[in-house]
């Protein structure tokens, strides 16, 4: 007999855990009961429905096989022709490479030569007064030095040219 005043406890009405636990299962056992029929019934017209597509693929796997095969060859092919990294960059890239390595020995070699024409202007006077006398048009007493003039300018070609803001 329950003596206490007011609204009965929580725990009065929630079944003990073993209880609760118990009825969840019962409760799921009896719902899959009854839609087990149906389930199979869905199970069985879907095999049926599908039933043309799979024999076709069991009759037809080694060719859709070989072309998934091909097909994924080709693309192999493709992407390794033109994609990002392909044949076709990596004979640009190499092309460039070597354009440029030839520009480095030109470099390299106008450098070498201008140190070389730097070493004898710092110690060969013959050097000095060649230089002097081609740049500055030094000449000794009695000789003549004969000048060719600057070739003439182009005329213009009558088309309009672009003005520089001022």
């Amino acid at each position: 007999m329950d003596l206490r005043l007011g609204a009965p406890s929580r725990a009065r009405i929630l079944p003990r855990r073993e209880e609760g636990l118990r009825a969840v299962i019962d409760q799921a056992m009896g719902q899959a009961k009854d839609q087990a029929p149906r389930a199979e019934a869905v199970a069985a017209r879907w095999v049926e429905r599908t039933r043309p597509v799979w024999s076709w693929l069991a009759r037809e796997w080694r060719r859709l096989g070989t072309a998934a095969a091909i097909l994924l060859i080709g693309g192999l092919l493709l992407h390794a022709t033109f994609g990002a990294n392909g044949m076709v960059i990596y004979r640009q890239k190499r092309a460039e490479m070597q354009s440029l390595k030839d520009e480095v020995d030109r470099l390299q070699k106008e450098n070498g030569q201008y140190v070389e024409q730097i070493k004898s202007l710092k110690s060969d006077p013959a050097a000095i007064e060649k230089e002097a006398r081609e740049q500055l048009h030094y000449t000794k007493p009695g000789e003549v030095v004969y000048v060719a003039p600057d070739p003439p300018q182009k005329p213009p070609t009558g088309r309009a040219q672009k003005q520089k803001p001022e």
